[in-house]
């Protein structure tokens, strides 16, 4: 327990201690900080007055704090990303053994204090590159008997090697941040029409993804493999993900290389960064593979994956327990009750928020919301 008060169902515990950057309308420079409770703790201002003082891997690196993303210290590597954590949960825990640091330092604990509600949070990290991975097992199933049908529904490479393209980085977005409905080119009839001629259009197949982001930490070499087994150092943490999908879009673009239009409209990521290291209590085995891996691939640790439970809330009604409205609808065939109406696919004014959390009471470790409101597209010329 932490002598910070954290409100019953708090997901920003002390065995959490998020990063994140944020700003406050006194205080418009961006600069990082970790959440706890219903706190956030500046961590410019806990550093510039003698808050690391006692950590002496942070002595001549306190410059990172001063940044306004967290590039600089994810860069530092996960050996300093763990020593900060403990550090600082040493010094918020209830029977602190340095309570100068900070609970006893009254004048302090005023500055570096803000509580969440008063900050702005902001895009944590500066994102150079993304890869979209298709690593749901059985979201890649449910999609592949929609468009394939049950016996072709997971292409031959799929339990062979991870299936990923590049995305863009450009429009990923932090959560608050409202979504533009897409335009582009599709099919009115695709299953009726003999001809295919489509017509530019607002996207009428607006769907969610819901995924899990993990930020990298350490470069490599190009041309020079990173091995299995050494992955995980180069893992920072993980967000929440919600990758904005315009299914009409994508069914007429995609073939023969795959999404553009479709996908790159917006991807909405939670504002807080929960370290690698802090999902360690909650790994647990993969799905079975029954597949042979070749040797490259095979990993020595079975407990590969985290055990997060997700949830997805749309306009004030929680959907089920699939990733995406495409599985839900089965390809639009079925609907959903969304209040006093039967839906297909997002409309104008939806608000999706996705939530991610591990462990419960003061052991638990969340993400926070990662939230999205669907505006109108712009008018068509």
């Amino acid at each position: 327990m932490s002598w910070v008060h954290v409100p019953p169902g708090s997901c920003f515990t002390i065995a959490n201690l998020p990063l994140g950057i944020f700003s406050t309308p006194s205080r418009s420079s961006l600069r990082p900080a970790v959440a706890i409770g219903d706190q956030a703790l500046d961590l410019k201002l806990f550093s510039e007055n003698g808050g690391f003082s006692g950590l002496s891997c942070m002595h001549n690196r306190l410059d990172v704090f001063y940044c306004p993303t967290l590039n600089a210290f994810a860069a530092l590597g996960r050996q300093v990303h763990r020593d900060v954590r403990e550090y600082l949960q040493r010094v918020l825990t209830l029977d602190t053994k340095i309570p100068g640091v900070l609970q006893e330092n009254e004048s302090l604990r005023k500055q570096v204090f803000v509580p969440l509600s008063d900050v702005k949070l902001h895009l944590p990290l500066k994102i150079g590159n993304y890869t979209d991975f298709y690593a749901g097992k059985n979201h890649a199933y449910n999609c592949g008997v929609i468009f394939r049908g049950p016996s072709n529904a997971l292409q031959p490479n799929y339990t062979h090697m991870p299936v990923a393209y590049h995305g863009r980085a450009s429009s990923v977005v932090v959560s608050g941040t409202s979504i533009r409905r897409p335009v582009g080119q599709v099919l009115e009839n695709p299953g009726e029409a003999q001809k295919k001629v489509p017509v530019l259009s607002p996207s009428k197949r607006l769907d969610i993804e819901l995924e899990l982001g993990a930020f990298i930490c350490k470069s490599s070499q190009i041309g020079e493999p990173i091995s299995v087994e050494q992955a995980h150092e180069h893992l920072f943490g993980f967000v929440l993900l919600n990758d904005w999908s315009a299914r009409d879009l994508q069914s007429w673009e995609a073939v023969p290389l795959g999404p553009f239009l479709s996908k790159n409209f917006g991807t909405t990521i939670s504002p807080w960064v929960v370290l690698a290291d802090a999902l360690e209590p909650f790994r647990c085995p993969s799905l079975e593979n029954e597949t042979e891996l070749l040797p490259y691939l095979k990993e020595a640790q079975k407990d590969s994956v985290y055990d997060v439970q997700l949830d997805v809330t749309l306009t004030s009604t929680e959907a089920g327990s699939q990733g995406s409205l495409l599985e839900q609808t089965d390809g639009g065939k079925k609907t959903f009750p969304v209040d006093q109406e039967q839906r297909k696919f997002l409309e104008d004014g939806d608000t999706i928020v996705i939530r991610g959390k591990c462990g419960f009471g003061d052991q638990a470790v969340g993400f926070g919301e990662c939230v999205g409101r669907i505006v109108s597209a712009v008018p068509l010329p």
